[in-house]
């Protein structure tokens, strides 16, 4: 490889109670296709936003085309010639391709209107769609594009603006197999004519068909690179994952029970082109793992009724459930813990007394009016028993910790008897000390014969509390896993597509 035009030296980033990048050093080269790979959270999008001029790094620097500097800013990102394709693209689709393409540097003409000039417009976007082999003309609306040709109009994009690297994140999941095949050529066509790229993906037979190199980040470190000749998907996987476990899991009172939720062909409006097939039994906490974008949060709300039912059905203790609302959910004991507690678990500015008994008013009324006596009698129950620690249940949920928050979200649901019980997330954002007992009330729960479902992208939670594990991979159930079974190796290899070993 030549010599290095972009060097990251010690790059950290710090954020209030988290390191997410610690002490990271990259180099990129002309024309080489760099693989970045790692678990959620092990501090890939941090690292490029850093690249990408979005964020400033807290220690550390970066040097480009021998120039050093403590960050990089947007503006200066995009001179540099670094250009990003996201995963969720940044496209106007009332506009043409070429409009796109050009978006902001739009060739104009004469007049004291100066007006953008649509054939010169389109002259210029013409060699970069036949550059990357698109099969679409440049005034095409974008609106009529499929989604890979839409990832087409933003790598033309990245070329207009001369870019030497283009940085795509997930690139390919929300492509068929054909379509990423086309994407992996076209990548190999930029290497060819000297463009770097720095591909990020979950798909590790991806990384291994197009990277030059890998680089693997682990609980925002690098832990490792790998040459052209050591890319496998096993090593990538056992640097991905090189941590010891602890020990959290407490095995159930008694052996599970009859099946108490039934997803049987369950198609969500994400993914409607794959199905769902699952069971929850009576007693049970069944782990739902898989990485960001493999639709466990959509299939949750979907089972929850916020999402149409695509195709299946639901059954619910044996009795067919159809659920087109989350009204008909809570009707049938099934209850929804989701994943982001201030948006759509709670009402903040309302006070905790408000926000326990908020889905269950009608218990806590007489004759159409609110209670206030036996609302606070519950509200003050629940606190006692989830330990949720404030100043009192008239205070506002914002007052809380991420834990109580959490815990707040949960009383709403016990005092309404749950058959069914998803939690999504259950501990994100939430300290050492609130998770063990989020995780000791989810295992009283069950031992009371409440089933459920916790959606974790935490491998040491799915391992340490789960029973059971089914892998979703891109819209689908990859694969179960019996508590024996369980390993960060077998859950991974079936979340990226492979078979589990």
């Amino acid at each position: 490889m030549p010599e290095p035009f972009l060097k990251m030296t010690g790059i950290s980033k710090v954020y209030p109670g988290i390191r997410a990048v610690d002490d990271i050093s990259l180099s990129v080269s002309q024309g080489e296709v760099i693989g970045l790979v790692g678990e959620n959270g092990a501090g890939k999008s941090t690292l490029m936003k850093i690249l990408g001029g979005v964020v400033a790094p807290s220690a550390g620097s970066i040097e480009l085309d021998g120039l050093a500097m403590e960050r990089l800013t947007v503006g200066g990102s995009m001179r540099g010639g670094i250009a990003f394709v996201h995963q969720e693209l940044n496209l106007f689709e009332n506009l043409t391709a070429a409009a796109n393409i050009f978006i902001g540097r739009e060739p104009l003409k004469g007049g004291p209107l100066r007006l953008i000039d649509e054939e010169e417009l389109n002259r210029r976007a013409e060699p970069y769609l036949k550059q990357l082999g698109a099969d679409f003309a440049p005034e095409t609306p974008v609106a009529r594009l499929s989604l890979a040709q839409m990832q087409l109009v933003e790598i033309a994009k990245a070329l207009s603006l001369k870019a030497r690297l283009v940085i795509m994140d997930e690139p390919t999941s929300s492509l068929t197999a054909s379509e990423t095949e086309r994407l992996l050529k076209i990548i190999a066509r930029l290497k060819a004519e000297s463009v770097s790229v720095i591909f990020i993906s979950h798909r590790l037979a991806e990384i291994e068909g197009c990277a030059d190199r890998v680089v693997v980040l682990r609980d925002g470190r690098r832990v490792a690179e790998l040459g052209k000749v050591e890319i496998h998907a096993e090593t990538m996987i056992r640097h991905m994952i090189g941590r010891d476990l602890k020990t959290l899991y407490r095995p159930p009172a008694n052996p599970p029970g009859e099946s108490i939720l039934e997803l049987t062909g369950v198609r969500t409006a994400y993914r409607p082109e794959q199905s769902v097939s699952l069971s929850v039994r009576r007693g049970e906490i069944l782990g739902l793992a898989g990485l960001v974008g493999s639709g466990r949060t959509e299939l949750a709300r979907t089972i929850f009724g916020l999402e149409p039912l695509e195709g299946g059905s639901i059954t619910i203790k044996g009795v067919a459930a159809p659920i087109a609302s989350p009204s008909a959910a809570i009707a049938r004991g099934l209850y929804l813990v989701p994943e982001d507690r201030k948006r759509s678990g709670l009402i903040v500015d309302f006070p905790i007394r408000e926000n326990i008994t908020l889905a269950n008013l009608e218990a806590h009324a007489k004759r159409g009016l609110i209670d206030f006596d036996a609302e606070e009698k519950d509200a003050l129950k629940q606190r006692q028993r989830l330990d949720i620690r404030s100043r009192g249940v008239s205070a506002p949920a914002s007052s809380l910790s991420g834990g109580n928050q959490q815990k707040v979200v949960l009383a709403k649901w016990l005092s309404m008897e749950p058959q069914v019980l998803i939690f999504d997330e259950p501990t994100r954002g939430v300290d050492v000390g609130a998770k063990s007992e989020i995780y000791r009330l989810m295992r009283e729960l069950s031992d009371h014969g409440v089933g459920i479902l916790m959606i974790s992208s935490d491998m040491e939670e799915v391992i340490g509390v789960s029973d059971r594990v089914a892998v979703m991979h891109e819209g689908r159930i990859a694969g179960f896993l019996e508590r024996g079974e369980l390993s960060e190796q077998s859950i991974l290899s079936l979340a990226v597509g492979r078979i589990a070993a």
